[in-house]
């Protein structure tokens, strides 16, 4: 209970709740055989070795990985792209070599590019978005004429929930040369992703977001990219042998995972998978998609004043409805609602360019997933009646 309220949990976009087989499957580790792995020659590290790699496997499974060892575990999406921007960016990106994104990215997948471009004299271009969250394929054919080496975008955006055409796009950067990056922090967890249907040649998202704990992630990359790459972090683990003035390097994925590993975490993330495969992935986005537009149909009805941002078709929006209510500032929407249980995100959502495209100091926003009801989006129609009530709106 929250204020003696049911919790009504609409920001799982942000982090998602965990079901009971995630948080056992990391009790039992810590409980029953909590060792380092690929590295005890006894019982309970071995077995902890066995349980990391299985739960490696179960993430490849889940997005269709060609390779388990195509699967580099990280602490979440942002790493993992910092981990391309580091070692494929600064090994492949010079002065004046182009980098495409688009006006709705996280942050995470913005700041890299900007540090590496700014450190390598290269250059960001951006694909923009129409005033319903769609993004501009004509100009994004135009700026491919550049001639980029990467373009970089995200699966559904964070803050609209837009769904964008992943595999156009990826055939579409293919053509120009380019290679593939896909944040995927926010599709993971809701749309069925296959990496090698779409096409990419990077594929990063989150744990904590896909019902797994936080500090879990991956990075999927085509083989051929990995062993090309240099090391991200160093130290233990991703080495084969050191000697005092050189070093060789581990195979993949193990090159890329310096240090004890998030070993709990790792075995969480792979259960999330096979949790969510077990419910099945179309299964799961029609329920979100019901959810969408139940949204889409009742809080404009029961809160005509609501101003809803992002496309207004269910079949092209995630579980994401970014809103605002005039005249009240999303920080106080977000405390009152609090008042009744109802959790929802209040700020820029870490898209401030994106915001500042539609010209909005901040928004609400409600986000759903698999544990989501129509009686929580009820639920937050009501409480939105009480925000204006409250400032007589």
């Amino acid at each position: 209970m929250i204020n003696g309220h049911k919790l009504v949990y609409l920001d799982s976009a942000s982090s998602s709740q965990k079901p009971s087989a995630v948080i056992d499957a990391m009790d039992a580790y810590y409980r029953e055989y909590n060792a380092n792995v690929h590295r005890g020659i006894y019982t309970i590290g071995e077995k902890a070795t066995a349980e990391y790699e299985k739960a490696r496997a179960r993430v490849a499974r889940f997005i269709n990985a060609p390779d388990s060892h195509e699967i580099v575990f990280t602490r979440n999406a942002t790493e993992a792209i910092n981990l391309v921007s580091y070692s494929w960016g600064r090994r492949n990106i010079s002065r004046g070599d182009v980098i495409v994104l688009t006006e709705m990215e996280h942050h995470a997948n913005l700041v890299p590019w900007q540090i590496l471009v700014q450190e390598k004299d290269g250059d960001l271009e951006f694909i923009p978005i129409t005033d319903d969250g769609i993004l501009r394929l004509d100009v994004f054919e135009v700026l491919l004429r550049l001639k980029p080496k990467l373009v970089a975008f995200t699966h559904v955006s964070n803050t609209l929930g837009t769904i964008n055409p992943v595999r156009e796009m990826v055939e579409m950067a293919h053509a120009a040369g380019a290679l593939v990056l896909i944040d995927g922090a926010q599709a993971v967890p809701h749309v069925p992703v296959d990496v090698q249907e779409l096409g990419c040649d990077f594929y990063a998202f989150s744990g904590h977001k896909m019902l797994a704990p936080m500090g879990s992630g991956a990075l999927w990359a085509r083989r051929e990219l990995l062993e090309a790459m240099p090391p991200f972090l160093a130290g233990g683990e991703m080495i084969r042998e050191v000697h005092l003035r050189r070093s060789e390097f581990n195979e993949i994925p193990w090159k890329f995972e310096a240090g004890t590993p998030a070993v709990g975490d790792a075995i969480g993330l792979g259960v999330a998978a096979e949790y969510l495969q077990a419910l099945g992935m179309d299964a799961v986005r029609e329920h979100e998609r019901d959810l969408v537009a139940y949204a889409l149909e009742v809080l404009p009805r029961e809160v005509p004043a609501i101003e809803l941002y992002g496309p207004l078709d269910p079949d092209l929006r995630g579980g994401v409805i970014p809103f605002n209510l005039p005249g009240i500032h999303p920080h106080d929407v977000a405390q009152v609602l609090d008042r009744f249980g109802i959790a929802v995100r209040a700020g820029h959502h870490c898209t401030m360019p994106l915001h500042e495209r539609l010209d909005l100091a901040a928004t609400a926003r409600a986000s759903f997933n698999v544990y989501s009801t129509r009686e929580d989006i009820d639920a937050l129609a009501g409480g939105l009646m009480e925000v204006q009530k409250v400032f007589n709106v």
